[in-house]
């Protein structure tokens, strides 16, 4: 007996009758051989650990586009925040935390430069739309490993998908990371925006401070002790109705504060703007695209597709380097 089959067997032994156990998942896009080691989602998250777009997350916008401060979040810390959440209840109710941590750290792969703000352009100027969450999945599958894919399992495929609100996941796991998602942004936006003096905690409505709590941590704490508690023992994660409720509420106060604050938004429309003038230069000019993606042509994929591809996989400092490569012009240096 392996050592994969020996941690298989502890999963069944040892988790919840909900958890979703690494020797029943669904397999993979291609099979392969099994790790003698590894179970098949702790395999995936090391595979997403070790992947160029993970890397680049350093690089992109989580809310506030490239702050001065050394403190702020940005796309990874973003999602590693999302990870330690989900990993906290997962253990608490005994699923997964294999297939958890690696939904979480792949979830936001696919997300563009510039955040939400390079989304909404690219959704605008191309043809076939553009959603973050999908583009994950494409990532993973398709354009890591110069166009090899990283052939991940379908729950960690799924959980990746159907991590924004109007969509759900078809394991407990999944579900766990997209409440993790919501919690840990609106939770770590409401600090970053604290500390760029947007907002202080006396901002926040006192009938909502009273039950979720007037500090950051309070409320992340009473945000995951009530999923937990609402959760033990169900095929299902949930929180209970004031707990909810009050969320839901918080999240449509950071909306109104800060998501679309004119002060913290103030460079969107530049941003928007640099995105969809990439997407038209890449789309006329698609030989400089780079060759691992041309190749795609070959495969079915578009023009279209394969510019919003390179695009999206671009940290915010390159996007920047590129459009002033482009169009600014540059001292003569004789």
């Amino acid at each position: 007996m392996t050592i994969r089959e020996k941690l298989e067997l502890d999963e069944k032994e040892l988790l919840s009758p909900y958890a979703m156990l690494s020797m029943n998942s669904k397999g993979r896009l291609k099979e392969e051989e099994q790790c003698d080691i590894r179970p098949v989602f702790q395999r995936d998250r090391d595979r997403i650990l070790h992947s160029k777009s993970f890397r680049r997350l350093k690089d992109k916008t989580q809310v506030f586009l490239s702050p001065d401060g050394d403190h702020y979040r940005t796309r990874l810390t973003h999602t590693l925040e999302v990870s330690q959440n989900a990993r906290t209840i997962a253990k608490a109710l005994r699923l997964n935390e294999d297939l958890v941590e690696a939904i979480a750290l792949g979830h936001d792969l696919g997300h563009t430069p510039f955040g939400h703000a390079g989304e909404r352009a690219l959704n605008l100027v191309c043809p076939y739309g553009f959603k973050h969450s999908e583009q994950s999945v494409r990532t993973v599958d398709l354009l890591e490993k110069d166009g090899q894919g990283l052939n991940l399992t379908y729950e960690v495929r799924d959980g990746m998908l159907n991590h924004q609100t109007e969509s759900m996941p078809s394991t407990l796991e999944g579900k766990i990371v997209r409440l993790s998602d919501k919690i840990a942004y609106i939770h770590h936006d409401m600090d970053d925006a604290i500390r760029a003096g947007i907002l202080t905690e006396n901002d926040i409505p006192v009938e909502l401070g009273e039950v979720i709590g007037f500090t950051t941590g309070k409320r992340l704490d009473t945000f995951i002790h009530d999923i937990v508690i609402n959760s033990l023992d169900k095929d299902d994660i949930v929180m209970s109705e004031e707990i909810g409720t009050a969320m839901k509420k918080f999240r449509e106060f950071m909306f109104e504060s800060v998501y679309v604050n004119p002060v913290a938004k103030a460079e969107e429309g530049k941003a928007e703007m640099l995105i969809k003038t990439l997407y038209d230069y890449y789309l006329k000019h698609f030989e400089l695209v780079p060759p691992e993606l041309k190749r795609l042509i070959d495969c079915g994929e578009t023009k279209e597709k394969l510019v919003c591809d390179f695009i999206s996989a671009m940290t915010d400092r390159f996007a920047i380097a590129k459009y002033e490569e482009i169009y600014i012009p540059q001292y003569w240096h004789g």
